[in-house]
């Protein structure tokens, strides 16, 4: 068969699996991957690939094929090889304003392993990591060179974008971004492929619950939990989960300039850092720290261990040798940080305690104001959840470069608010 003719077999493959999984049947590895090709090599319409997204967010992927979906994506795309223990971690996120994963990946690549961090931009959030890791470094690397980054200096932050890990990912969340919606076996997939193509055969997996969050119950992430060991034991991964509560974001920034800022102030241990999220990011990288040093046959407990190398100050020389290998400077530090944003403070109508914080309005206000494409825009949160406030107190700073984005924001705040009060 010529090659054209094996491409549009391929091309009608792919549409008669689609068909098959809308009207709620099982697909196998050959339909599956077929699909996958198609999207990959961008030879699907985007009115397919929603077809194919939307079958799945109404009765989700059967294990075998949850297995089979991780695979195609990975097949059909680059892949970065690494040796011996390679570590990541992920969240299923949602969660403004909790960028445990630039404290993470310094403490890990510190204590001697691999962990090449491959991050999305936001697709429901204000900043994902990769936003927020932009404004400090380049983050667009090409597989050859991130493969040479991780081998020098232990680890990376970087956007997938360029490096053509699970290709068909990326196509798909473009057509979920404007739903603000992902299926969660969707989720699955999209982070284990991209995983797997990293060559990662260690990760934690961080599963924030909580009432405005991407999963809502308890229930939801238990069930998570157990796909994702599933399909990393399938790919001799070891996946240790941390389901938690999140009522409130960790740090107090939401945004990337805000978001960076809560960084160094924890890796910088300063008095003022946010205390939640350096207890947040601990915890990950020290569950992750355990089962890296029992399968290498280290005698070591993974949470005093990250607890030292955060306090002695060898996050932060790590994480400033991730940054000047990517392109920023190796003199990294608050003091240097500058922002190029006005703000403005907004004052509490009341007088009395914070009793819930709405994650979706947060995210709504941070995104009028202009995040994630303004670096410098977002919301910087003066009080939390069970603080006492007066009234005409100030509650939070709202960071713009136009003037009139902060007016609409504070517009917007009145029909949406941010804080419950009680």
């Amino acid at each position: 068969m010529n090659t054209h003719a094996a491409s549009s077999a391929n091309h009608l493959e792919a549409i008669k699996a689609i068909q098959k999984k809308l009207v709620g049947k099982k697909i196998s590895y050959k339909e599956i991957y077929a699909i996958m090709e198609e999207i990959s090599q961008k030879r699907l319409s985007e009115v397919l690939t929603t077809y194919f997204v939307a079958s799945s967010f109404k009765e989700g992927f059967s294990p075998e094929e949850l297995y089979h979906l991780t695979k195609a994506m990975v097949e059909t795309g680059t892949k970065l090889k690494f040796e011996g223990i390679v570590a990541d971690k992920h969240s299923t996120g949602g969660v403004s304003g909790t960028r445990t994963t630039m404290i993470v990946v310094p403490i890990i690549a510190a204590a001697g392993f691999k962990i090449p961090k491959t991050s999305s931009r936001a697709i429901t959030t204000p900043a994902g990591t990769a936003d927020v890791m932009e404004l400090l470094a380049n983050v667009d690397f090409t597989p050859a060179e991130a493969e040479r980054i991780v081998n020098k200096v232990g680890g990376c932050i970087i956007w997938n974008g360029k490096l053509g890990l699970a290709p068909a990912d990326d196509i798909i969340i473009r057509v979920e971004e404007p739903l603000m919606f992902e299926s969660f076996d969707k989720i699955i997939v999209s982070i284990m492929a991209k995983k797997i193509a990293v060559s990662t055969n260690h990760l934690i997996l961080d599963i924030p619950v909580g009432k405005t969050m991407k999963i809502r119950h308890f229930t939801d992430a238990e069930k998570i939990a157990e796909k994702f060991k599933m399909i990393g034991e399938k790919f001799g991964m070891r996946v240790i989960v941390d389901i938690n509560e999140m009522l409130e974001p960790a740090g107090r920034g939401v945004g990337p300039y805000l978001e960076a800022r809560d960084v160094l102030y924890v890796l910088e241990q300063k008095k003022e850092r946010p205390l939640q999220l350096e207890a947040k990011a601990l915890r990950l990288a020290g569950k992750l720290l355990t089962i890296c040093f029992e399968d290498a046959k280290i005698n070591k407990n993974g949470e005093d261990e990250a607890k030292r190398i955060l306090t002695d100050g060898s996050a932060l020389k790590k994480f400033r040798e991730i940054v000047a290998i990517q392109g920023g400077r190796s003199d990294l530090s608050l003091e240097n940080l500058k922002t190029k944003a006005i703000h403005k403070e907004v004052f509490s109508p009341v007088k009395g305690k914070i009793k819930a914080i709405n994650n979706y309005n947060l995210n709504t206000i941070a995104k009028i104001l202009g995040a994630p494409h303004d670096k410098y825009a977002g919301i910087y949160l003066l009080k939390k959840l069970d603080e006492r406030l007066q009234k005409n107190e100030a509650l939070l700073q709202l960071h713009s470069t136009d003037k009139y984005k902060i007016k609409e924001a504070e517009i917007t705040m009145e029909n949406i608010p941010i804080y419950e009060f009680e």
